[in-house]
């Protein structure tokens, strides 16, 4: 009987092991931006970051999708002379296999991405929009 608790535990440590270098990246850039240029510079990047995520939110759903829909195009008979064990249904496979966690994975991901940041700088941006090193120099 297959040993589910032990690959989800697995599975699990490595994903939050790889998370740990991107959740900083998300809390300590609009920081350390903030108290360097000011509040004005990390309303840009958050507008930025913004759009550039739902974009890529937008294709990787799409395109994840599309991956995901081809194999049951195939296989429901949507494409003459290919079927179970063609050399389409074979690439099609693969791209069921690429595009299935695509769609589920990516946009969400972005999704906290964004709400970390944007959460950290509005906490934060009382703070370094008195207080920044160019607000001091210049």
């Amino acid at each position: 009987m297959p040993d589910y608790k032990t690959c989800i535990e697995i599975s699990s440590q490595g994903s939050l092991k790889e998370m740990r270098i991107p959740c900083l990246l998300a809390i300590l850039f609009p920081l350390a931006s903030g108290f360097v240029f000011g509040a004005e510079f990390v309303g840009g990047i958050l507008i930025g970051a913004t759009i550039t995520a739902i974009m890529l939110a937008i294709f990787t759903g799409n395109a994840g999708g599309a991956w995901d829909n081809a194999k049951k195009f195939i296989e429901a008979g949507g494409v003459e002379g290919q079927a179970k064990g063609s050399p389409a249904h074979d690439a099609s496979v693969v791209g069921d296999t690429v595009g299935d966690p695509l769609k589920d994975t990516v946009g969400p991901s972005l999704d906290i991405l964004i709400k970390i940041m944007s959460t950290v700088s509005l906490v934060t941006v009382v703070i370094f929009s008195q207080f920044n090193l160019f607000g001091i120099l210049f």
